[in-house]
């Protein structure tokens, strides 16, 4: 597992933002602190609410200078619309070639309901330089992050 003083796997994917664009992690270090918030799925009922969370207390993010991207396997189509149902104001990563949930090491299956090889919950914090500052993941989907340990390790990162 990826873990706290690694060095993040870098990666190319599609990016969410209300368009569908090009993403690479190692482009984008100039945003650090970033945090990536990795879910199982858009539409379901505790993925929405820490996607909610996070987007209600963006501005502790901004405030910071920390930038907030939310990870699952759904298609950047799929992640726009949930964005736009739901007032997301941070823009999502698309992982449909479930490569970064195997680089992170944070897949999953849900057995009981035949749905394999999804995000567990997870979120980790990546420094100017790429490396993790703070990894937290679940093996409960029904888990949300703590979001103020969040907060306060990417204002770490910042500080």
């Amino acid at each position: 597992m990826v873990d706290v003083g690694d060095d993040a796997p870098d990666f190319t994917a599609p990016l969410a933002d209300g368009d569908v664009e090009s993403f690479t992690l190692s482009e984008h270090l100039d945003e650090a602190p970033i945090v990536l918030a990795f879910f199982p799925a858009a539409f379901t009922s505790t993925c929405t609410t820490e996607m909610c969370t996070f987007r209600d207390r963006m501005t502790n993010f901004e405030d910071i200078g920390a930038t907030v991207y939310g990870v699952s396997i759904d298609t950047p189509f799929t992640l726009n619309e949930f964005r736009d149902q739901n007032d997301l104001n941070f823009a999502l990563i698309s992982d449909t070639n479930r490569e970064l949930i195997h680089e992170y090491d944070v897949a999953m299956d849900f057995d009981s309901l035949g749905v394999h090889n999804v995000a567990k919950r997870a979120v980790f914090v990546v420094d100017t330089d790429g490396t993790v500052s703070y990894a937290w993941v679940s093996d409960d989907p029904g888990a949300e992050p703590d979001y103020d340990e969040v907060a306060a390790a990417a204002e770490t990162v910042r500080a």
